[in-house]
């Protein structure tokens, strides 16, 4: 492991769902509140790009090219890595809950979860989005939905709703999620954004806290990483070895916020990603 790096100015008020794919050039992630993607070039820059929506909760590469992006209630598609995206769906139409973060499986489906505006408890869904365009509802009674993952064979799925303090596991049979269990308790922390390495090890974007905690498949901690502000919220491997860990960071509703947050950081891991999963759509 290495020692973090930050490799970002504070540019983002709440920056979220970094994603590495070598279709639009490396590293993508979005400021949430802003409704903006931004990518970071091979200079250093960032480039900034509206979706057409007050929210862009997460971008995704889409299998034949472009991307998907999750707005305030649907997707957009485009299909070019650089244009602006055009709305594909709304997946529902109440405008007191948001799209808040998504991530796709190894067969093209997109999942994606909301949240409340006033955070109100159970009032938000996880659903599933198939490559046609079909939408169901996975997970009902969702207060924060967050990052969600898969193994690297395709057998379990990581996920975390924030509000119940602790990231859980799912079986995944004919490609259903089954069998919800407890993977990790994570009391005193918020878990937020997660990815999955090729050896399966589980990293953890801990909000409040902080912190980034990799576990290994059979939830023991492998390692630790301590920012150096409190509001770190998710996490991607990427890079050309795919062993750079990418980390993104808030400010959001911060009275007094630490001079780095905002920014994006990265440190070196030992045990490289899996390929980036796409959106059939």
């Amino acid at each position: 492991m290495s020692e973090l790096e930050q490799i970002t100015d504070p540019i983002a008020y709440h920056a979220e769902g970094p994603v590495w794919s070598d279709t639009w050039g490396g590293l993508r992630w979005v400021d949430m509140l802003a409704g903006d993607l931004l990518t970071l070039r091979a200079d250093g820059t960032v480039d900034r790009l509206g979706v057409g929506s007050k929210i862009a909760a997460f971008v995704r590469p889409r299998t034949n090219g472009g991307y998907v992006v999750g707005t305030e209630r649907g997707l957009a598609l485009s299909d070019t890595p650089d244009d602006a995206p055009k709305p594909m769906l709304e997946v529902w139409e109440d405008s007191g809950i948001r799209m808040n973060e998504g991530g796709c499986d190894p067969w093209g489906n997109l999942y994606c979860g909301s949240m409340a505006y006033d955070r109100t408890e159970g009032a938000a869904s996880l659903y599933r989005v198939t490559p046609s365009g079909d939408v169901s509802v996975v997970l009902p009674h969702v207060t924060t939905s967050n990052g969600i993952d898969f193994s690297p064979d395709g057998t379990r799925a990581y996920y975390n709703d924030t509000k119940t303090r602790r990231t859980d596991v799912f079986d995944v049979v004919d490609e259903e999620l089954t069998n919800r269990r407890v993977f990790h308790e994570a009391e005193g922390t918020s878990p937020d954004g997660l990815t999955v390495d090729s050896a399966g090890n589980v990293w953890v974007a801990l909000n409040r806290v902080g912190k980034v905690r990799c576990y290994s498949p059979d939830a023991e901690i492998l390692h630790e990483a301590q920012l150096p502000l409190r509001l770190v919220t998710a996490c991607t491997l990427g890079g050309t070895d795919g062993r750079d860990l990418f980390i993104t960071t808030s400010r959001e509703n911060l009275d007094d916020p630490e001079p780095q947050a905002g920014s994006v950081f990265r440190m070196r891991v030992d045990v490289p990603g899996k390929p980036t999963l796409t959106f059939g759509g």
